[in-house]
């Protein structure tokens, strides 16, 4: 062992001795099966959201968006392109509660197209606002430049004509958002996905549009859409509704829209409820409460098995709590354990990518809204984005409610990584991992364990990292993130010890692991978050 890797472990291991101080110790089993996949997302998962609220857009008494929409975002900053840049290749859909009400500025429109403002009777409090084609020609050179996959979100009202209460009626009139395909395709941007319309499914937020009348649309929206780009190499995604999941919704829209239409269904997810709720701590600390939303997920991914087993699910937007999120709580260290734990939930069902609201702009940013600095959940994300690859597998904690855990492929190389999540304040978990194909389930269906599924030498508490592993030293690499100063509402992350916090020059600090022997135990401590990479796990669903 070199002095570098030495000195480290010391460090790590007077680290998290600390806790054990004050906290109980608790031994847990975690059996992972890497037979098998039980789902896939996408390589980039990961996706951020820029949003088209002003700066007057306020909630509960304080205005927390600043110059961070689609219209005024600094895009010259040094900081969100390093940001962004961290991630090669980040996924960013634009879009939000005013993109129905958006009105491009080329071609022939129906409406004067002006900057959104104030007005009582508007949607959402306000009135139509404009994209000039200089500022999608900035935004568009900005997205080169930093490697960003972009996904735009059309305005599904256009057109269209209010009803009664949230209802809107009447054929949505695409020759608006034609005419930006064209522009776009005469000037080479790089298009990933469309999307149509923003929370207009069911009895909508702010207004609703019929399932039937929807399906219709999204025919005609892929018709055009294939003929506009019939020439060209890019082939975009058509993703749709954009909407909180309302079921018979849902099912009548893949219906009426019919077979390979839509590629990606979206939903959207705020199950924190608002941003002011006090309760709001209470349920991100609480797994139960956490995973009631999972009831969301396996119905939205039985609705596309049965009627568009074509397409694929998205979370197209999900801040955790909705009004821009809740201070000193979205944008804290605590926000992470809500976060994490969703994107582990959203994958096990086949969930594609997961769209966070936002990057920059309310208190739910991934970035401070004025500095541009990253916030805890930028690292969670971040991690998640580079540890974390397409497979999913099967992971079973056992009889530990405190102790959440996901399993997946290693993004890029051979083994597994384990994400785990310590919502306990008091116990410090000993974890002891063990390889599904070490153990035998014999007639009887009880699980014992086999002659060779562990080394006897090695006590209970080592994670165990498979059959395939050599005679060799072998290392496992940790990153566990906690608190600074234990305050769950810190927002500065600490990672093995160390303050995430950008470096002297500006830069995103290096995500650097402990390397642990595997025969040592593995410790997750009270209230943190932890992935460990197991290059060495026997998994044949990851080969």
């Amino acid at each position: 062992m070199d002095l570098t890797l030495g000195f480290r472990l010391t460090l790590f291991l007077a680290f998290v001795s600390l806790p054990a101080i004050l906290a109980q110790d608790r031994t847990a089993k975690i059996l992972v099966d890497g037979t098998k996949r039980v789902a896939e997302i996408d390589d980039n998962f990961i996706c951020a959201t820029i949003d088209w609220w002003p700066r007057n857009k306020c909630d509960y008494n304080q205005c927390p968006w600043g110059n961070t929409s689609v219209i005024n975002l600094d895009l010259s900053h040094p900081l969100l392109a390093k940001a962004i840049q961290a991630f090669n290749h980040l996924r960013i859909r634009i879009g939000g509660s005013l993109q129905d009400q958006v009105v491009y500025n080329v071609g022939n429109l129906r409406y004067p197209c002006h900057p959104f403002r104030k007005m009582k009777d508007g949607l959402f409090g306000f009135s139509k606002g404009c994209l000039y084609m200089r500022r999608w020609d900035e935004l568009n050179h900005f997205f080169s430049k930093t490697g960003v996959i972009v996904t735009f979100g059309l305005n599904a009202l256009y057109g269209r004509h209010k009803l009664k209460g949230n209802a809107w009626g009447g054929d949505w009139d695409s020759s608006n958002a034609r005419s930006l395909m064209k522009y776009s395709i005469s000037k080479g941007y790089q298009i990933d996905s469309w999307e149509l319309g923003n929370e207009l499914t069911g009895n909508g937020i702010g207004a609703s549009v019929g399932a039937e009348l929807y399906g219709k649309d999204l025919i005609k929206f892929k018709s055009f859409m294939n003929n506009l780009y019939q020439k060209s190499k890019l082939k975009p995604s058509l993703i749709a509704p954009g909407g909180f999941y309302d079921q018979e919704w849902f099912a009548k829209l893949l219906q009426v829209s019919g077979s390979n239409v839509v590629n990606f269904v979206t939903h959207h997810i705020y199950n924190l409820g608002a941003g002011n709720d006090p309760s709001l701590v209470k349920k991100i600390m609480d797994p139960s409460y956490l995973s009631i939303i999972s009831k969301t997920f396996n119905s939205l991914h039985q609705t596309i098995q049965r009627n568009g087993p074509w397409a694929s699910a998205w979370v197209g937007e999900s801040g955790g709590a909705f009004n821009s999120g809740g201070r000193h709580v979205s944008d804290s260290f605590m926000d992470s354990f809500w976060y994490l734990d969703q994107l582990g939930m959203a994958s096990k069902f086949n969930t594609k990518a997961y769209c966070r609201q936002t990057l920059v702009g309310g208190n739910y940013g991934l970035l401070n809204t004025a500095t541009f600095v990253p916030r805890p959940d930028y690292y969670s994300a971040l991690l998640w984005h580079r540890l974390m690859g397409k497979g999913v597998l099967a992971v079973s904690t056992g009889d530990s409610p405190h102790l959440r855990s996901y399993a997946h492929c290693s993004k890029g190389r051979a083994g597994i990584t384990l994400l785990l999540i310590n919502f306990s304040n008091q116990t410090r978990f000993v974890i002891n991992v063990e390889n599904l194909m070490n153990v035998n389930l014999p007639a009887n269906g009880r699980k014992i364990q086999s002659r060779n599924s562990f080394m006897h030498s090695i006590k209970k508490t080592v994670a165990w990292v498979g059959s395939k592993a050599s005679d060799g030293p072998l290392y496992r690499e940790e990153f566990h993130l906690t608190p600074k100063d234990g305050n769950l509402r810190s927002e500065t992350s600490v990672l093995n010890g160390v303050p995430l916090v950008l470096t002297d020059h500006g830069e995103i600090p290096k995500l650097a692991p402990v390397l642990n022997n595997v025969h040592s135990p593995l410790y997750i401590s009270p209230y943190s978050i932890s992935f460990i990479v197991l290059p060495n796990f026997d998994a044949p669903a990851c080969a």
